[in-house]
């Protein structure tokens, strides 16, 4: 029988893969035409390698991290492999999700990210969508919000997030090449931060 912190993991799996090709298309604007192919690759080997049994949710995600270190390739894999890892520190050793530790988690990996690839908000990258979410999770929270509830108002920052990306140039990875021309398209990587957020959201719901 599969633990709640791996069913949401399979949850968030079977949303990349779904969204794969997509994915890839909002690469080929602006990047190698090759997000939604290895972050499908990876969260698919994410499904295989983690236990389900295992209800230590630091486990669960520090396997996660590990594991999309080393098979997605790009920029991704480091960036998306570092948050999971990160995050996993916060809940060693728990097995239950609340709001602080939610929160905590989200800090820790937007610091990981930012120390991994050395990118700042405003850059065209997953923490465009990941920073504004986490600041309206922790406004709400601190409001005394449900976390399915602060999590359902971040989700929408990180999608007002997206929509910010289109807005400006990117400055950091293989969409940096094309200075001004990036402008327009929505980054990848906030997508699919986004996607992941939302899982969880409807997740928690259920």
């Amino acid at each position: 029988m599969s633990t709640r912190v791996y069913d949401c993991l399979k949850s968030i799996a079977e949303k990349i893969i779904e969204n794969k090709d997509f994915l890839t298309d909002l690469d080929r604007e602006i990047g190698d035409a090759d997000h939604g192919v290895n972050m499908a690759r990876g969260f698919q080997a994410v499904i295989e390698k983690v236990d389900p049994e295992d209800a230590d949710i630091g486990n669960a995600l520090k396997k996660t991290g590990m594991t999309l270190l080393s098979t997605v390739g790009g920029a991704s894999g480091p960036l998306y492999g570092t948050a999971y890892m990160e995050a996993a520190k916060v809940f060693a050793g728990k097995t239950e999700v609340n709001g602080d530790d939610f929160k905590a988690a989200m800090e820790a990996a937007i610091a990981g990210i930012q120390k991994r690839g050395h990118a700042e908000k405003g850059e065209k990258t997953m923490l465009d969508a990941l920073m504004p979410a986490t600041d309206v999770l922790s406004e709400k929270l601190a409001g005394g919000a449900s976390l399915v509830d602060a999590l359902t108002d971040a989700c929408v920052a990180a999608n007002e997030g997206i929509e910010f990306t289109k807005t400006i140039a990117a400055t950091k990875g293989r969409a940096s090449y094309l200075g001004d021309r990036s402008i327009g398209h929505q980054d990848p990587g906030a997508t699919s931060l986004t996607m992941t957020l939302e899982t969880i959201r409807d997740f928690l719901k259920s």
